[in-house]
């Protein structure tokens, strides 16, 4: 067996103890987010990366919750420490910005957390200054250390939000009113407030077309009531999808009652807030 065989053996070994080694250094839960967390010393960056690197900022940009691991190793490249590839729910990065008449010799230094939920999914995304220690990461943001975006789906019933077949603000019911109420004051409860996306779906009782114009009248209408409480219009996305996007099947030749009744999840409105501490 030559010297040049067994070398790459070798690599192949490591490369593989990279990819599914289970080192962990914070907790994070199911979906991502986590009370305290815990920073690998900047230091101890692995894989030919104890320099860490300077990131391209267009791909940087790029970074968001929903995410896969492929995507964001597209964007960032592997992680720079020992916490591996495949079955973990960390990783982490060490970045060195250019910052003219700031940190050392112009540079500052950074660590980038990345956490993930059980799918694997990128969720939420933590800055460490490293030098100076005062620093502020990402050059140019917040110098505490906190989540540049996190993303959480609502899902409210539109029987309970609206009158039966009816769409308009004037149409929402006491108890809907109620549900939107507590959501809201979700909503101002946040550190910080990026997007929210309204989205409308029905049935498939009816005709396609009124179906589409049905649910983009409600998710208009759940758009201007929370304008009516404050949230400000140009972060709100109101979009009807019609009965396109069934969450449950029921067949058609059950008795119109049932038929009714089991199509129930179906006509809702999903709202999608990207945020930063949000409150459950």
């Amino acid at each position: 067996m030559n010297k040049f065989y067994i070398s790459s053996i070798v690599v192949l070994i490591n490369i593989l103890l990279g990819l599914t080694a289970c080192t962990s250094y914070t907790k994070s839960e199911k979906d991502g987010a986590a009370k305290t967390l815990v920073w690998p010393k900047a230091s101890e960056s692995t894989l030919n990366m104890s320099l860490g690197i300077f990131p391209d900022p267009s791909s940087l940009e790029q970074v968001k919750s929903g995410l896969t691991k492929h995507q964001l190793y597209y964007l960032l490249g592997r992680p720079h420490y020992s916490e591996g590839f495949v079955y973990v729910r960390e990783w982490n990065y060490l970045f060195h910005f250019h910052t003219p008449g700031q940190g050392e010799n112009d540079v500052t230094t950074c660590q980038f957390k990345v956490l993930f939920d059980k799918k694997s999914t990128a969720q939420t995304f933590y800055w460490k200054a490293v030098n100076p220690k005062s620093g502020v990461c990402p050059p140019g943001g917040k110098p505490e250390s906190k989540p540049i975006m996190r993303a959480q789906k609502f899902t409210l019933n539109t029987d309970a939000l609206f009158e039966f077949n009816k769409a308009g603000l004037k149409d929402l019911s006491v108890k809907g009113q109620e549900e939107l109420d507590i959501f809201i004051k979700q909503l101002h409860e946040l550190k910080e407030l990026n997007t929210i996306i309204i989205l409308g779906h029905t049935d498939f009782l009816g005709s396609e077309v009124y179906n589409l114009l049905l649910s983009q009248e409600r998710a208009n209408s759940i758009k201007h009531y929370l304008i009516i409480k404050g949230v400000h219009p140009d972060k709100i996305k109101a979009i009807g999808i019609g009965e396109q996007q069934p969450v449950k099947q029921c067949s058609p030749s059950l008795e119109r009652n049932k038929l009714i009744a089991c199509l129930q999840p179906n006509r809702r409105v999903e709202i999608e807030v990207n945020g930063y501490g949000i409150v459950n």
